[in-house]
């Protein structure tokens, strides 16, 4: 019935703990592999690598708001907020990336088809 969901890659849901240095402090982030591809790519796009653009959204978090709460969920949201906007074909998400040969190169593999039936009912 849904394919696009129950047919992706494991890897895409396994979980990943990084730690990130942030001003002198190491701070574990557990995210799932998928989540870290997406940090990469937009980390990527600013000319940043994903360690120092999650410091940036950290920073400006804290700046914002004074503290940070659930900073993992905080970094979730963000990766979706992003692929919501994505003004370009954002399809190599659905597959993941070859973790064996970088931590956060991606292989590309041709788009599976989407049934989204499941959510029209």
């Amino acid at each position: 019935m849904c394919e696009l969901y129950v047919k992706a890659d494991p890897i895409l849901y396994e979980s990943r703990t990084r730690s990130v240095r942030i001003h002198g402090v190491i701070t574990t982030v557990r995210l799932e592999n998928l989540f870290w591809d997406v940090l990469h790519d937009i980390a990527e796009r600013e000319g940043m690598t994903t360690s120092e653009f999650v410091v940036k959204l950290h920073d400006e978090l804290t700046t914002l708001h004074g503290e940070v709460v659930n900073f993992a969920s905080f970094l979730r949201v963000s990766c979706l907020r992003y692929l919501a906007t994505y003004q370009g074909d954002a399809s190599h998400f659905l597959t993941p990336r070859d973790h064996s040969a970088s931590p956060l190169r991606q292989v590309k593999l041709a788009r599976e088809p989407r049934n989204l039936s499941c959510l029209t009912g």
